[in-house]
């Protein structure tokens, strides 16, 4: 078998990847729906893969994996690993967990970092109505998780939250604001915390996406002041997102100072630049995105080394899609007992319910889905529904090869 083609085209605002064979398989992978213009990127890989088997994956990746970089750069090389998994699957007529090393769990625990209604603004009483909100979602959620900090609103809707340069309307995703925060801010989140925390009890557990932005100090006193209600984990404080650095020094000073788990990982690219991360047990959790990382089978290496460690795993993947949702559940069936739970992801727009295939009719039930039975990946794409989204330059991304 061989590549014949790779295209991408954005669906809504997703692009998605289509790797074409002279045996009529095509695998498919997404990203993220922040992600719009990495279009380019994806087929700059083109004239690399072509005439290679895409089911010797490792191979394929050999010969892109070093062009890729931090979030959102790796994002071109993990959607295609993500579509050569998915003919890899279909060549052998098996789900892709299967050729990861098979499943370790039937079901598949996730947490609501996506599914969203607007806040009314971001007083304690508006995060309590938030999160009261979502636990009353049929999905029955385990954890929830909130922004706060640099990760919300509040650094620009509560005066002199922070003394560092205010970016407000910075117009694009990932722009990230940073300075020491002030005392009234400080009280302000923990304020919002324990508003939260008398709604949800222990009956639903929360945690906590509070940056990038944060200075080491601030991130040490919020850390120990939310010990005693046990958060599941505060996300991101000193970097994250579109940050292409680690800093384990530093997040490792922030993890000894205290008992609450400290989380991050959605930016990184590659098992490399977590090495020194869990290597010297700078955080508890790591939140690595099989959409960013370099694809499922780097995530799954990174989960093992963590697990030898004694660090979680809690993939991040709140804007994947719906197929993203099956490469999330085929590598997350695999992994060891420090898997918590993967971000469950959202679409870009509802109407993609309506065109991916093999979804079941109730994804979520009680914070677990199941397996996907179909072969690769699991879900597919219906051409015919599909169309109509399609820009014009992007008509033949369904043809056949």
């Amino acid at each position: 078998m061989k590549i014949t083609d790779l295209r991408c085209a954005v669906i809504g605002k997703h692009p998605i990847v289509r790797i074409v064979t002279d045996e009529g398989l095509y695998g498919l992978g997404e990203v993220e729906f922040t992600k719009t213009y990495i279009k380019p990127w994806v087929l700059h890989f083109r004239d690399a893969l072509i005439g290679e088997d895409p089911t010797d994956v490792e191979r394929c990746m050999l010969k892109i994996r070093q062009r890729g970089s931090f979030k959102p750069y790796g994002a071109a090389v993990s959607a295609i690993e993500h579509a050569l998994w998915d003919i890899a699957g279909k060549a052998a007529n098996v789900p892709a967990y299967k050729l990861l090393g098979g499943k370790v769990r039937d079901k598949i625990r996730v947490y609501n970092g996506s599914i969203r209604q607007k806040r009314t603004g971001d007083r304690p009483e508006d995060y309590a109505a938030d999160v009261k909100w979502m636990m009353e979602q049929p999905q029955n959620f385990f954890m929830v998780k909130q922004g706060i900090s640099f990760h919300s609103n509040m650094k620009d809707s509560i005066d002199d939250f922070h003394y560092g340069v205010r970016q407000s309307k910075a117009g694009y995703h990932g722009a990230m604001d940073q300075g020491q925060i002030s005392e009234r801010g400080f009280n302000h989140m923990l304020d919002c915390v324990i508003a939260m925390k008398e709604v949800l009890g222990d009956k639903v557990s929360l945690a906590l996406d509070c940056g990038p932005g944060w200075f080491l100090p601030d991130a040490i006193r919020f850390a120990q002041a939310v010990e005693k209600y046990n958060l599941m984990w505060l996300e991101d404080m000193l970097t994250g997102d579109y940050v292409p650095w680690v800093n384990p020094q530093a997040y490792r000073e922030l993890t000894t100072s205290t008992s609450t788990p400290i989380h991050t990982g959605e930016q990184i690219y590659l098992r490399h630049n977590f090495k020194e991360l869990i290597e010297t047990q700078a955080v508890r959790v790591i939140g690595p995105d099989p959409a960013d990382i370099g694809g499922i089978a780097e995530l799954k290496w990174v989960a093992e080394h963590a697990y030898m460690h004694s660090i979680m795993m809690a993939p991040h993947g709140t804007a994947n899609g719906l197929l993203g949702l099956g490469a999330l559940i085929n590598v997350c069936a695999t992994l060891p007992a420090n898997y918590i739970a993967f971000e469950y992801p959202s679409a870009s727009d509802p109407w993609w319910e309506d065109i991916v295939i093999g979804l079941p009719e109730t994804i979520v039930t009680d914070s677990h889905v199941e397996l996907l039975p179909a072969p690769g990946l699991g879900l597919d794409i219906d051409p015919v529904g599909a169309k109509k989204y399609l820009l014009e330059e992007d008509a033949g991304f369904f043809d056949p090869w």
